[in-house]
């Protein structure tokens, strides 16, 4: 069964289309690279690929590896995890004397999952048995491994990377924060390591993620060894949201990484003003060094300028939410909320059959998109079998999601979990389901034919749904549900930007 799983979960990937950035001019990107919500990156570069890995947090399968050629173009290629360990956090994706690594922590304590080969298969997680978040791989020049933590300490690995040698020791205090800037908390995270020439450099965040606007910021210093003692950058901070007006919030978690020989750049993330219930999105910035070895970001540079390309490669623009589900496999876009069950679905026909789960969006584990779109569309079409109610809703958590639904005969609204009939007797066991979501202002509709849409009376705001009011550093995304006694048949996802976007 479990290698069922994988090939349900996995191989679809190879097959899936790219993320694309959206073309501005010839020659030039425009941030974010990956829209929506892809926070906590982690830049791989292996000869002339780049591969990334970005935070799961409760989003099953998880660690979703990412592959580019040009920094620009993204095609995922496996899901690292697909046992459930709980909350995923940072993780880092390295390569060491040709094995793949990603270490990452989860239930208060750290793993490490390993593979020959980038595409899989994955190995099952190793417990490293040891707290903190947020590991950060190293190796020098002798072969001596280490693994960096959020608190600047760090712990000596096996040749092998799959265990803990020695005790924890604490290296680096982090780069102080002046007093008057406005900031969540000193939160030092995200250690990210590389070496250059004589030195050792360590990327840190600092200010805390989320929060307010200034507070994140990326922190670099350096050593002539991999334990220190560090020397802070005189560039620090050396990127951070100068207030809340910036495009650009909480702007942080770096990987800095060499693209091709002296092209220099880091890839981080940040929370887009007026849409922070989109996640945190990852963005690129370039690189310079100085005469005395430090790096900075391009005076030049703006976040939300179009600029150069990091590297003149090909261009294609294929990705797509969209979901006839005639693959028979479930797409790179979906994910379970919390645990994957492999018995709860199957695909007949062209059609996703979901059995039913819970009493409520919070009990349904509902199969989750991430929306990549300021204003967008999405619809499905549904067959009801049984006392099941399915659905298409915008979830953050248990605690917040609204949506609409439908039994075999009524339409249903639910609005912050309190779940009610908004249309009776106007449906037989088969309906076309509607959001259309305006900068956090959602309307709900239904049809018979897919073709003649009814509004329903009901509309949701959904513009709250965010880490600063709920916690959890999720996000808001677009989630089929199904939910009560028997089986949901959905038929023909489809996902629209709209134009005014």
């Amino acid at each position: 069964m479990k290698k069922l799983l994988i090939l349900i979960l996995a191989f679809p990937l190879l097959v899936q289309a790219q993320f694309q950035n959206d073309q501005v001019k010839e020659g030039t990107f425009e941030n974010p690279i990956f829209k929506g919500d892809y926070p906590d990156p982690s830049l791989l570069v292996d000869g002339e690929d780049f591969y990334v890995v970005h935070s799961s947090f409760e989003y099953y399968p998880g660690l979703t590896i990412w592959h580019s050629k040009d920094l620009i173009n993204w095609k995922p290629v496996t899901n690292a995890l697909t046992t459930y360990l709980g909350s995923i956090w940072a993780p880092d994706l390295v390569k060491y004397n040709g094995k793949y690594y990603i270490y990452f922590p989860a239930n208060d304590t750290n793993y490490v999952i390993v593979a020959n080969d980038i595409n899989g298969p994955w190995s099952e997680p190793i417990d490293l048995e040891i707290g903190n978040i947020d590991p950060g791989h190293i190796a020098d020049d002798k072969g001596n491994r280490y693994l960096y933590f959020s608190n600047g300490g760090y712990v000596p690995l096996a040749k092998d990377g799959l265990s803990i040698t020695g005790e924890f020791e604490k290296s680096y205090d982090g780069w102080p924060i002046p007093e008057d800037w406005t900031i969540k908390c000193f939160c030092m995270e995200g250690p990210k390591l590389f070496k250059k020439g004589d030195y050792y450099y360590l990327t840190v965040a600092e200010g805390g993620t989320a929060g307010p606007a200034t507070g994140h910021m990326v922190v670099s210093a350096r050593s002539k060894s991999p334990t220190g003692p560090w020397e802070n950058s005189p560039y620090n901070p050396i990127k951070r949201a100068q207030s809340k007006e910036d495009q650009w919030w909480s702007v942080g978690h770096a990987t800095v990484f060499e693209a091709s020989k002296d092209n220099w750049w880091m890839i981080l993330h940040a929370y887009e003003k007026d849409y922070y219930n989109r996640g945190r999105q990852t963005i690129l910035a370039p690189l310079e060094w100085t005469e005395d070895g430090w790096f900075k970001v391009p005076e030049d540079f703006n976040l939300t300028e179009a600029y150069k390309l990091p590297l003149e490669k090909g261009r294609t623009n294929n990705y797509s939410l969209n979901d006839d589900f005639s693959d028979k496999e479930l797409g790179a876009q979906w994910k379970f909320y919390k645990k994957i069950d492999s018995s709860r679905f199957e695909f007949t026909g062209n059609s996703l059959n979901l059995k039913a789960k819970g009493n409520s969006l919070a009990e349904s584990s509902p199969l989750l998109t991430v929306p990549y779109s300021h204003y967008y569309e999405a619809e499905v079409e549904m067959e009801i079998e049984g006392e099941a109610k399915g659905g298409l809703v915008l979830f953050y958590n248990e605690k917040a999601g609204s949506g609409i639904l439908s039994s075999s005969k009524d339409i249903l609204a639910n609005l912050r979990g309190w779940q009610f009939v908004t249309e009776e007797n106007v449906v037989d066991s088969h309906v076309f389901l509607k959001i259309k979501n305006i900068k956090g202002t959602v309307d709900m509709f239904y049809s018979k034919d897919g073709e003649n849409w009814i509004k329903i009376e009901n509309s949701a705001e959904v513009s709250a749904y965010h880490h600063n009011v709920l916690s959890g550093f999720l996000s808001l995304r677009i989630g089929l549900v199904s939910m009560g006694e028997g089986m949901v048949k959905f038929k023909d996802f489809k996902y629209t930007t709209i134009e005014n976007d």
